[in-house]
């Protein structure tokens, strides 16, 4: 230690100092071997690849346009029939509403059984698809009791069911009837666990996404009274339609189906059943006489006739 002090002081003195001593170089690692991993994709299911992707609607087949005898569709070749004429006008009061707040999605639901709401879903779909550029979706939501398929003498699988279940893409299951702007997407194959099916996540992902392609999409539920899938399916979407029927709803019903709603968005309510001698007489004497021949006389139509 005497030696290393001695040597210190004398270069203090001579004004030199000496280098810190360095440690040995440690050497590098050597770089890894590159080895070749091989990546395997995460499997996906059918029904969630390229979903409503730029050419979804291209990939939708066509079904001829074909309604059951007994469906009592409105029929756009007679556009003055009055059940048409009521669901142009309630087609307008929807459309205007559109125009004040995002709506794109309502379930059309009723209080009890035979009210006749997939009659007016049904009809409210296609007096929505006659307009141009109006591409609109029906729904079958109603597991239970489902009846768009046989309406449209359609299959009812694939449907809405095959695709939630995963086993069948969406466009699959979509159908487009003819050539008009109504697209159908049927019930599909019968399940023992309907609310848990809607329950999925997958059916809040499809009713978020399908307003990307369609401007309406219009869900037939089962009767709010007798199964949670219409106040299930209210709370997914922009908007409830409630139908009634003349004669046959009555007000407990009515209180207690708005009642069983998780969320105040009913937009309106259907009354159906109503006949014509009580509420359409002048307005059918009215077309009758509007668009008579000019050489011939309007026949006036008897205000009892139903």
């Amino acid at each position: 230690m005497s030696r290393v002090h001695d040597a210190l002081r004398r270069a203090e003195q001579s004004g030199v100092i000496p280098p810190a001593p360095v440690a040995d170089p440690v050497p590098a690692a050597a770089p890894p071997t590159p080895t070749t991993t091989a990546t395997v994709a995460a499997p996906v299911s059918p029904s969630r690849e390229g979903l409503l992707g730029p050419d979804f609607l291209a990939r939708v087949s066509e079904v001829p346009f074909s309604p059951s005898p007994d469906s009592h569709l409105i029929n756009a070749t007679k556009p003055h029939e009055v059940p048409a004429e009521e669901f142009r006008t309630l087609r307008t009061r929807l459309n205007h509403l559109q125009t004040l707040q995002p709506i794109h999605t309502i379930v059309v639901t009723s209080p009890s059984p035979a009210e006749g709401k997939s009659f007016a879903a049904v009809n409210l779909a296609l007096a929505e698809a006659q307009l141009e550029g109006n591409p609109t979706l029906l729904v079958d939501c109603d597991f239970r009791r489902p009846i768009v398929h046989n309406l449209f003498q359609v299959e009812r699988s694939k449907g809405l069911t095959d695709y939630l279940t995963g086993k069948a893409r969406l466009e699959e299951c979509i159908k487009r009837i003819g050539s008009t702007n109504l697209y159908i997407l049927p019930a599909g194959e019968a399940v023992i666990n309907p609310l848990e099916l809607l329950n999925l996540r997958e059916m809040k992902n499809l009713l978020d996404q399908l307003p990307r392609v369609f401007n309406w999409v219009i869900l037939d539920s089962p009767p709010l009274l007798f199964a949670a899938d219409a106040s299930l399916l209210s709370t997914l979407c922009s908007g409830t339609v409630l139908v009634v029927r003349m004669g046959t709803t009555t007000i407990d019903s009515v209180t207690r189906a708005m009642q069983s709603l998780c969320e105040n968005n009913v937009l309106g309510i259907i009354v159906n059943g109503a006949r014509r001698g009580e509420l359409y007489s002048k307005y059918t004497y009215y077309h009758s006489y509007y668009y008579a021949k000019p050489e011939e006389p309007a026949a006036e139509i008897p205000a009892n006739e139903s």
